[in-house]
């Protein structure tokens, strides 16, 4: 398939909208006129990446009604749909898919251009500002991501839990709370995330044969596989 292949179902819909459509103008794909309305706009494009939408943002500066058209069959678009319809609808830019075949062929609209006004998620928000405040130091340099073993506000809290155990031998839970002024120790326990605990009575936890080789691991600056 060509990009040319996209061009006549594509200049057929539009001028069932009542427009007149032409190809090539000025380096615009296909340009679509119809009465005294802003030009339409559409760039034919096998797949989706970086340059398509560049080109799209581009042609923004000579009409707010800008379309990509694209294949129906293209991957880029069927592997991560929600997020290319987001990222076009932060960049007010529409979206055609085209399916060609000998048979028949036809264009669906799966997005119109619109002025995008993003919504923020409080809950998201306040999880962020809350994961922000709890972690003690800058201890991820940005960008090590999923590389390495993510030193959270809450594994800090364990390995504290974790050290104080080490230090002290098995203890109860309420006690290591409040050496710690740590609320969520008895939690943090119970729960067991890392399997750094043994619960050895009622209340009362000891630092398990795991729980010590990891500790002397993040106590030493090891990344943990």
């Amino acid at each position: 398939m060509k990009e040319i292949d996209l061009y006549g179902p594509v200049k057929r819909f539009l001028e069932g909208q009542g427009y007149e459509v032409k190809g090539e103008i000025k380096d615009c794909d296909v340009l679509a006129v119809r009465n005294s309305e802003e030009p339409l706009v559409v760039e034919l494009k096998l797949s989706l990446n970086l340059d398509v939408l560049l080109q799209a943002v581009n042609r923004l500066s000579i009409s707010p009604v800008v379309y990509i058209g694209i294949p129906s069959t293209c991957k880029a678009f069927k592997n991560r749909r929600r997020r290319v319809i987001k990222l076009l609808k932060m960049l007010g830019v529409g979206l055609l898919t085209v399916v060609v075949n000998s048979k028949t062929s036809r264009v669906n609209v799966v997005l119109d251009p619109c002025a995008y006004k993003p919504r923020v998620d409080a809950k998201r928000q306040i999880r962020l500002l809350g994961a922000f405040a709890k972690r003690r130091g800058d201890t991820m340099p940005g960008g090590s991501g999923r590389r390495a073993k993510m030193l959270t506000a809450y594994r800090q809290q364990a390995i504290e839990i974790a050290q104080y155990l080490k230090d002290n031998g098995p203890t109860k839970a309420a006690i290591i709370a409040k050496a710690l002024a740590e609320p969520d120790a008895r939690s943090i326990l119970y729960r067991n995330v890392y399997g750094w605990f043994d619960r050895l009575g009622e209340g009362i936890y000891g630092l398990s044969p795991r729980g010590r080789t990891e500790l002397h691991e993040w106590n030493t600056g090891t990344e943990l596989e």
